[in-house]
């Protein structure tokens, strides 16, 4: 047999590529791999690339920087599974940078990813899958991706998975999403509660975690507050609490606890198992500070429902927030003080806080945490807000100065809050006086002052809670406060200016304060802010009308009426009716103005003066008038003449007296020159007879007592007939009993020196107008005391009666009315009416007739027609 030969092996084919193996040590080398059409190669591909982006965040740029994210996004679809597992790998690790993130976005592969979250899909897709959008969820576009494509559902069933990292994974990307109103909304419909309150039986405590910081987002919707309800899930939140072991658990849980307590239905169930005594006992116990200020807040949150209040005190919380207050931490203190805020709602709780909360809340007004400070003063304000037992005890516990210092904190809620304490406390005359004795208006200077509009709402508050009294008013004036309270009255916010002028209407009420309120302009802020319909409002009614109270001059011109009340003083003129918004020239400015062809101002002064000004050295043939040289005349002449013999007669001076006799603001006595002169008649000739007695009349002339002093000198025109006025009144009219012949009498006085009584046929003959332009032109000027008036119609005669009737103590009125009318309206009882037994009848109004028949009362009716005729 033949020798048997070995079967040589046969050649592979020609079109077959040898199998390589290649062993690569770069990154950029293996992305390219990432383009093969060979499952092997792709799937070890991204084997490498899953454990290079695992070293680093360096690697993860790389990688992007290598453009491997494309085609890796093109693996998560593919058919090999072990390739697309390796794909979804990778993609949960990278997408943890940020550069990564955007680009997913824009490739728009969120859909690809959801996908992976099928139910038949591997755990280790499922893991990575959610990790992916657990990182990705972290972005607001990110989130509204998710939601847009249906990846909420898919999470929430995962949510039961078997494995921790996938619950982890998908409860942190839960958690994200729920930020969003819109997911929250779907979440409910989805029932996700159930299943997120069973993560809170998980081994693993970052789950337990999620999923309590989960339900705190969630429980702020009331159906789900419902859902967590109706799972028993308050239950398992007392449970966490009460183990001690899961303390790392406790501040999230009383923060699902704090949003649970909202709902009344839950505050009720907590309270019924005895829930709300163990919530209430772990919070005065434990000894971690976030525990505690957590509680607090819980308690504040669930206080803002009547109802709750009620319960809450019936468990005696206000004990435990009184506890709280003593904490060494100050998160704590401020917590606990503004559940102390919202709990004062609650009346009983007032009460209780008046011996226990008070004074803890008044040393924390000392703290050097300006929020402490605040909190505290916040606490105050509400505790002491319609209650007077609490501003006493604030008081007896030293509370002033601390409330008075906080005034100067560098934040304003703390100014605001202890502004108002101030001001509760204050509404006590007692407490107000204490408080006006720690230099209150200089303390209030600065909140005046601040731009923050509720400081200084509730320090112009204060202001006009505090400065009831003079001396108050004084301390504020002398602090320079006024000036920024005045500015406050421009403000743009209602409330401010609304506060400023309540305080500027108390601050209006003496007449030193009134005039440096009307200096800064207060006056015609006023009047600007009450042209405005928008803008006005009752107290800047009210300030205004009490500023003119004290300026009577301007309320006349402007108004064209005087009560009884308003009364008329020295230096009051009338001008003439004046438009809102036109400003009335002082009285000093009027008198140096040229006599004009306007109507004549009249003036009242019944002062007189002692300053005598130099001997003249000037032609002794010309007169003096406010000022101005003028001419003699002889109707001036003959009331000088009148004058000096009443004076004499009466006792009131001499005209051969060498003593000057006072006037007012003009000197009416003689000249030591002159005096010099008479007493040399006897030697001299008929001419200088004649011309010493010129120079006795024109030094009887109301004059300036400016003239030849210095500007500060400066006196209003005196006036020596109105002083013969008062004097004869005083004298003749006042000792009458009877209130109607006191009317009556002055009336007809008043008729008589304002040229009688003019029957109403012959008004039209009665040369008034005449005599005032005569007067103008002596004296130079369109300012005319009223003494000098000797025709005078209704609104001459009425000021005059006015005047005089002030002067007297008789009550009237002054109204101005059209075409140079005005009246005066007194009030008397009607002796023939009968009240009820034991009640006298109203008083009525008159009006009394100062010309036609003067003295002649008549009953004011409520048709204008009356008094139309009667005038």
């Amino acid at each position: 047999m033949g020798k048997k030969l070995k079967k040589e092996a046969e050649p592979p084919p020609k079109d077959v590529f040898d199998p390589l193996t290649i062993e690569s040590k770069k990154a950029a080398t293996v992305v390219l791999m990432l383009n093969s059409p060979e499952e092997e190669i792709l799937a070890k591909a991204c084997e490498a690339i899953y454990k290079f982006a695992l070293k680093g965040e360096e690697n993860k740029a790389t990688l992007l920087e290598l453009g491997a994210v494309e085609p890796l996004t093109k693996l998560l679809t593919h058919e090999d599974k072990i390739v697309k597992r390796n794909a979804t790998m990778i993609f949960g690790i990278l997408a943890s940078n940020n550069d990564v993130k955007k680009l997913l976005r824009e490739l728009d592969v969120m859909n690809s990813v959801i996908a992976q979250l099928a139910p038949e899909e591997e755990v280790v897709i499922h893991e990575f899958a959610s990790l992916c959008l657990a990182n990705m969820s972290a972005e607001y576009t990110s989130k509204v991706q998710i939601f847009e494509q249906g990846g909420l559902e898919p999470l929430i069933r995962l949510l039961s998975s078997p494995d921790p990292d996938v619950k982890k994974n998908s409860i942190e990307c839960i958690y994200n999403l729920v930020q969003d109103f819109q997911c929250r909304a779907t979440l409910q419909e989805l029932n996700a509660v159930p299943p997120i309150l069973d993560l809170l039986k998980s081994e693993f405590p970052v789950i337990q975690l999620l999923a309590l910081k989960t339900l705190g987002v969630i429980t702020n919707d009331k159906e789900s507050r419902t859902m967590l309800r109706d799972n028993q899930g308050v239950d398992q939140l007392i449970k966490i609490l009460e183990a001690k072991e899961l303390n790392d658990l406790h501040i999230e849980a009383l923060a699902v606890i704090a949003n649970c307590l909202e709902d009344m239905d839950t505050m009720v169930m907590i309270q019924q198992t005895g829930g709300l005594k163990k919530l209430l006992t772990f919070a005065e116990n434990s000894t971690i500070p976030d525990i505690q200020k957590n509680a607090a807040k819980a308690i504040t949150k669930a206080a803002y429902d009547s109802e709750n209040r009620k319960l809450f005190h019936e468990q005696e919380v206000e004990k435990c927030l009184v506890t709280l207050l003593g904490s060494e931490n100050d998160g704590t203190k401020i917590a606990a003080s503004q559940a102390i805020s919202v709990m004062s709602e609650n009346s009983a709780s007032k009460e209780f806080f008046n011996t226990q909360g008070i004074p803890q809340l008044i040393q924390l007004l000392k703290s050097d945490n300006e929020e402490v400070r605040e909190a505290a003063a916040l606490a105050l304000a509400n505790l002491s807000t319609c209650n007077s037992a609490n501003a006493n005890a604030i008081a007896e516990a030293d509370g002033i100065d601390p409330l008075i210092n906080t005034l100067s904190s560098k934040r304003d809620g703390a100014i605001a809050n202890a502004a108002t304490v101030l001001t509760n406390m204050a509404l006590q005359e007692p407490l107000r006086t204490a408080i006006q004795g720690h230099d209150v208006m200089r303390a209030l200077h600065g909140p005046l002052r601040s731009a923050n509009t509720v400081v200084q709402s509730k320090a112009a508050l204060t202001v006009a809670a505090t400065a009831c009294d003079a001396d108050a008013r004084a301390e504020l004036r002398n602090s320079g406060g006024l000036e920024p309270l005045v500015e406050l009255l421009r403000s743009k916010n209602e409330e401010v200016r609304r506060h400023a002028s309540w305080a500027v209407m108390v601050c209006a009420g003496d007449e030193p304060m009134a005039g440096e309120l009307c200096r800064l302009g207060a006056l015609e802020i006023l009047e600007e802010i009450n042209l405005s319909l928008s803008r006005k409002n009752k107290f800047s009614e009210a300030a205004y009308n009490k500023l003119l109270n004290s300026n009577l001059s301007l309320k006349y011109s402007q108004l064209g009426y005087l009560s009884s009340s308003n009364i008329i003083s020295d230096g009051f003129y009338d001008y003439g009716r004046i438009s809102p918004g036109t400003r009335l020239l002082p009285l000093k400015e009027l008198c140096l103005q040229e006599p004009n062809d306007l109507r004549a101002i009249l003036l009242i002064n019944s002062k007189t003066s002692d300053i005598s000004p130099p001997p003249s050295t000037e032609d002794k043939s010309s007169d003096i008038g406010y000022g101005r040289s003028i001419s003699s005349s002889s109707s001036l002449r003959r009331a000088s003449k009148e004058r000096a013999n009443y004076r004499f007669s009466t006792g009131l001076g001499s005209p051969t007296e060498e003593k000057p006799e006072p006037a007012s603001g003009r000197n009416t006595s003689l000249s030591k020159s002159t005096v010099k002169e008479k007493g040399l008649r006897k030697g001299r000739g008929k001419k200088e007879e004649e011309k010493v007695k010129e120079e006795e009349e024109v030094a009887a002339i109301p004059k300036l007592p400016g003239e030849g002093t210095t500007d500060k000198e400066w006196f209003p025109p005196s006036d020596p007939d109105f002083c013969v006025y008062v004097h004869e009144v005083t004298k003749s009219i006042l000792p009458k009993t009877n209130i109607r012949d006191q009317i009556e009498a002055l009336a007809k006085y008043v008729a008589e020196k304002m040229g009688g009584r003019i029957p109403r046929d012959k008004l039209h003959d009665f040369s008034w107008e005449l005599h005032i332009s005569e007067l103008k032109f002596q004296l130079k000027s369109n300012v005319i005391p009223i003494g000098l008036v000797k025709k005078g119609i209704f609104y001459h005669r009425a000021l005059l009666f006015k005047a005089l009737a002030d002067k007297i103590g008789i009550g009237c009125s002054l109204v101005r009315g059209e075409y140079g009318r005005a009246w005066n309206r007194v009030k008397l009882m009607n002796e023939s009416s009968k009240g009820v037994i034991g009640v006298p009848p109203p008083p009525e109004n008159y009006i009394v007739d100062l010309m036609f028949s003067p003295g002649t009362l008549m009953k004011l009716r409520s048709k204008d027609a009356d008094l139309y005729r009667f005038l």
